[in-house]
């Protein structure tokens, strides 16, 4: 018997590990409300094991499920889930208290395939799991289609087997979308030529996909609409607060989505009056921090942030407490658009709105290409076309003077 320190009252061989999964709970941001029932759900468990004279170490995914079986049929409808158990197994897992669940999935041979050329992109090219987890949709449908022609064994595709498969897909994506399908089946081949799954490469079975980027402008956003996007965020609330502050710093810098969520409190040199920026391929690099940004950060972290032991600046406001995903950042600008009544837009027309900001604020091609981190300057050229002053920058001397 034992007692917590909110006041439960706990029973059975799970009581020592009680005080210790209080404490996580309140790490992780749970409020009391929510602790108090977890912790009853913690110590139901333990008295069941305790009414079956097992020990924890007995508790297998088998005896979890029919804990839950035994409460829904005694007619409980709170934590009778099975999602509902993974916080405290998780716990008692990690301190080693409870076994390891059974792997007793078998792998096919796609994701075999998968999980290889996984280990691969992560290990020998230096891709992030971001990376992976956007590509991996298209090696899988890629990989399902061939190794159902061929089997596990990949030596008999050819040239043709791939043009099928690009010309069946193309023909159903936007233009952006089968430039990112060739991009990855040249990954995907390279990579099966070098481990021997194909005899010969067949990267130039791969066409090339028309650039159409210089045919539109940019999309970026009325300053009228930023505005609106902006107000729409209460910042008499912790959410609105942090919504406001990542919204800004995406107008004003021109983050992607995975660059503020990559951000941590480390980055942010309140000194110097700069910010790191984790940007694509790994790359660091050093921007000034706007005081309207600052402003709105500083109100942020002294106000709403909750304490958590993740140095990630943006966190979830609801538990459990930790760091907002690059698909969370798309959520809150999505969000923004339908409190604001404006058309959906998502994080990259936010950075097309720095852009042409700060060009019809004076700024030159160079100093926007700075901003925006881009390698070279050609990417960054496509925004002199929504101002004729900017053109006068790329314009050439004609031969032999004025006619």
């Amino acid at each position: 018997m034992g007692r917590t320190a909110c006041g439960q009252t706990m029973q059975g061989p799970l009581t020592r590990y009680a005080p210790g999964f209080e404490q996580e709970l309140g790490r992780r941001g749970y409020a009391t409300n929510s602790v108090r029932g977890r912790l009853k759900q913690f110590d139901d468990l333990s008295r069941w094991l305790e009414r079956r004279d097992l020990t924890p170490g007995e508790l297998t995914s088998g005896q979890v499920d029919l804990f839950l079986r035994e409460r829904r049929a005694a007619g409980n409808t709170s934590w009778v889930s099975p999602r509902s158990m993974s916080l405290p197994l998780v716990y008692l897992r990690a301190l080693g208290a409870v076994p390891p669940p059974v792997d007793t999935v078998v792998k096919s041979p796609v994701d075999r395939q998968l999980s290889d050329y996984h280990r691969y992109l992560v290990s020998e090219r230096g891709c992030t799991e971001g990376t992976f987890a956007r590509c991996e949709p298209d090696v899988r449908l890629l990989l399902s289609e061939w190794v159902g022609q061929h089997g596990s064994a990949l030596h008999h595709l050819s040239a043709a087997d791939v043009s099928r498969s690009l010309t069946r897909e193309c023909s159903r994506r936007s233009v952006a979308g089968a430039r990112r399908l060739m991009s990855v089946t040249r990954s995907l081949l390279r990579y099966l030529h070098v481990v021997g799954a194909i005899d010969t490469s067949l990267v130039a079975a791969v066409p090339s996909v028309a650039d159409l980027r210089d045919r539109t402008l940019p999309k970026g956003l009325e300053p009228a609409t930023v505005a609106r996007l902006l107000s729409s965020c209460d910042r008499r609330r912790a959410v609105g607060r942090r919504d406001y502050a990542m919204l800004l710093s995406m107008v004003r810098l021109g983050l992607r989505a995975g660059e503020v969520a990559a951000l941590r409190l480390d980055d942010l040199d309140w000194h110097q009056g700069e910010v790191l920026i984790r940007g694509k391929g790994r790359r660091y690099e050093r921007l000034p921090l706007p005081e309207d940004v600052g402003t709105a950060l500083a109100a942020y972290l002294r106000h709403s942030r909750p304490a958590c032991a993740d140095r990630r600046v943006f966190l979830r406001v609801i538990a459990p407490a930790g760091a907002l995903t690059a698909q969370a950042v798309n959520a809150v600008v999505r969000d923004a658009c339908r409190r604001a009544g404006v058309p959906r837009v998502g994080p990259h027309s936010l950075r097309h709105t720095a852009a042409t900001e700060m060009l019809r604020s004076g700024a030159s091609l160079p100093q926007v290409a700075e901003v925006l981190r881009h390698r070279h300057l050609t990417t960054t050229v496509i925004y002199a076309k929504v101002d004729r002053a900017a053109l006068r920058e790329l314009a050439q001397p004609w031969p032999g003077g004025a006619a």
